[in-house]
């Protein structure tokens, strides 16, 4: 039973993939154990939280689902919302996808025929590798490439990071993605259709295809599929959370019951640079990292990048071995990859009848662009105006104490009537800089009255608010507080003193 005093967020997008239903979001935020400090914010590519009321806030038209705040979060505040494999007992035939960063998880593994197998254990019915698709999609795109009139470079559209990223930072851009399904989206198609014709006792609702996640942003995409209306995959597992079953079973398997059915392109999708050199061709670019991928969009947007043909992009550092949801450090699960694929064959799969139809997009992703700030175009240009004004106004050292990101993120805020100037806790410190000194003069100017102590209890105040307070006296220790009082006082209050000592 879950605790009543436990707060959490589940986090629901409210901007919409090509015009249908709104995302869900594969991210949960447990208030319970965010501390309110500012990494997170720092980190999000696309400035989609907020440090708001102790807490931070997901901002939902901005989320892309690549997990860097729960990479980042010291506090687990942050977690992947994903399926588990118990929430399917009741359809008659399951289908798993596992995806070719699976692979790198497990030390001392000769052949992948004993991880498909461990899958067959673990309850499953039927496997297909999802780098058998990938090899289809790579061949895909050779030939996409070879066709006349397609913009370059064109942007691989496998990570849905990217695809969300582009529509949401640089809208302009997404006529350059790929139009093709991922390959785990293709791989489910393929996998549907195969295990229907196998068995003909069997109707489409009996199957559930579900894909052994390395990402929340895969998590999502199963619940909101970009270029396509419905997803044929039922659901995501997470690796992580099912590396530990598939462990148990593999000690004991000695004879494998499934056979690997993909070749050396296939597997090298699982890191940067697979998908890109299965191209056969020199002219690429492959990034991976947000950050990177992000310097990478800029350069194209700005139309620096004319030479490439292709562009590989992949939000996590060392592609998708760099999942959040994944068990073992991506560079060595990438080592673990080069051997295992050592003895396999280039490529295993082809495009039936070299044919392209079956494999584009149904639809094209479609976003509401993030940074929108009116529907009018006279109010939205106003509003601009305003937050170049008021981010002029900022101290300009993006420290994120305000709780945004950086200070032109807090004038759009201010603007937009989510926060206001005072927010920023050095405008704070000049106010009452500026009330310090006014009062100053005021005091100056009146000659008010006040006894030694209360002065210098008020000015250590002030002091202290101005951002002095090494310059002012300690109105918390009493013998300086007396010793200025007697000064004050003048002579003739310190002769009843000496007296009484004499009189002693």
């Amino acid at each position: 039973m879950n605790n009543p005093t436990e707060k959490k967020i589940s986090i629901t997008a409210d901007y919409r993939t090509g015009g249908r239903e709104m995302l869900n979001h594969s991210v949960m935020l447990d208030i319970t154990k965010c501390r309110g400090c500012t990494n997170c914010i720092k980190h999000c590519p696309t400035e989609a939280i907020r440090v708001r009321e102790g807490h931070a806030q997901i901002e939902n038209a901005r989320c892309i689902d690549c997990g860097e705040c729960i990479r980042v979060c010291q506090y687990k505040a942050k977690k992947a919302i994903y399926d588990r494999f118990e929430d399917f007992e009741s359809f008659r035939y399951k289908i798993a996808l596992p995806a070719p960063a699976l692979y790198g998880q497990f030390e001392e593994v000769g052949e992948l025929d004993v991880i498909l197998s461990a899958l067959v254990e673990c309850g499953f019915d039927e496997v297909f590798e999802v780098s058998r698709a990938a090899e289809i999609v790579s061949e895909y795109t050779r030939k996409y490439l070879e066709k006349a009139g397609s913009g370059r470079p064109v942007i691989s559209s496998a990570c849905p990071v990217i695809i969300r990223l582009i529509g949401i930072r640089y809208p302009l851009l997404l006529d350059r993605l790929l139009p093709v399904l991922a390959p785990i989206e293709v791989a489910a198609r393929i996998a549907r259709n195969e295990a229907l014709a196998k068995h003909p006792e069997l109707t489409d609702e009996d199957i559930a295809v579900l894909f052994l996640s390395p990402c929340p942003a895969k998590v999502s995409y199963v619940k909101n599929p970009l270029g396509t209306k419905k997803s044929a995959v039922n659901g995501a597992l997470s690796i992580g959370d099912f590396y530990f079953k598939l462990l148990s079973k593999m000690k004991h398997i000695t004879e494998p019951r499934v056979q690997a059915r993909s070749g050396i392109i296939g597997i090298s999708w699982a890191g940067t640079g697979g998908e890109a050199s299965a191209l056969f061709n020199d002219k690429y670019l492959a990034a991976d990292g947000i950050e990177n991928v992000i310097k990478v969009l800029d350069e194209i947007d700005n139309g620096n990048i004319r030479s490439l043909d292709f562009v590989e992009l992949n939000a996590c550092n060392g592609g998708c071995v760099g999942g959040v949801l994944n068990i073992e450090n991506p560079y060595i699960a990438k080592a673990r990859l080069q051997t295992l694929r050592r003895y396999l064959p280039v490529s295993l799969n082809r495009l039936e009848d070299g044919k392209l139809d079956g494999y584009e997009w149904d639809i094209s992703p479609d976003f509401e662009y993030a940074a929108k700030l009116s529907e009018d175009r006279h109010e939205a240009m106003r509003k601009m105006k305003r937050i170049v004004e008021i981010t002029n106004e900022l101290p300009g050292i993006d420290c994120g104490s305000c709780g945004a990101p950086t200070c032109r993120a807090l004038a759009e805020d201010i603007v937009n009537g989510k926060a206001k100037k005072e927010d920023c806790v050095l405008v704070i410190k000049e106010l009452l800089a500026a009330f310090y000194h006014s009062r100053k003069a005021e005091d100056e100017k009146t000659g008010s009255e006040k006894t030694g102590s209360e002065k210098n209890e008020n000015e250590a105040f002030m002091r202290a608010a101005a951002g002095n307070p090494s310059e002012a006296p300690d109105a918390h220790e009493p013998e300086a507080a007396d010793a200025h009082d007697s000064e004050e006082a003048g002579p003739e209050a310190k002769a009843p003193d000496a007296g009484a000592q004499n009189a002693g």
